[in-house]
């Protein structure tokens, strides 16, 4: 019989974020026991071999962190912008990346 880890997790909800050669996504997960976790992971487009390949790195959130999770990536973000680059409107990064169906909507990582 197949040992198959991934049997286990069913995903929730999916979110893609295309950024230039990455895409970030953001999966919310379920054990069978309906514990909730979220999964993000980066992914980047490289050359090889005259063709592409995608690296990933994979970050598991897991509830009983959420909060602080979210709480140090608020600050991190708010001393980048407040601090550091308080000179930069950040507004003009709100555009809709032209090129985000690139791939097709069915592009995401188990």
């Amino acid at each position: 019989m197949e040992d198959n880890k991934d049997q286990d997790k069913l995903e929730i909800y999916s979110q893609r974020i295309k950024a230039g050669k990455r895409t970030y996504f953001f999966d919310v997960k379920s054990t069978r026991s309906n514990d909730y976790y979220l999964t993000i992971t980066e992914s980047k487009r490289k050359m090889r071999d005259d063709s592409f390949v995608y690296e990933k790195h994979k970050i598991f959130l897991y509830k009983e962190d959420f909060n602080k999770f979210l709480e140090a990536l608020q600050g991190a973000i708010d001393h980048v912008k407040n601090d550091l680059m308080a000179d930069v409107d950040f507004s003009q990064f709100d555009r809709i990346d032209e090129d985000s169906s690139a791939f097709g909507d069915d592009l995401k990582w188990e």
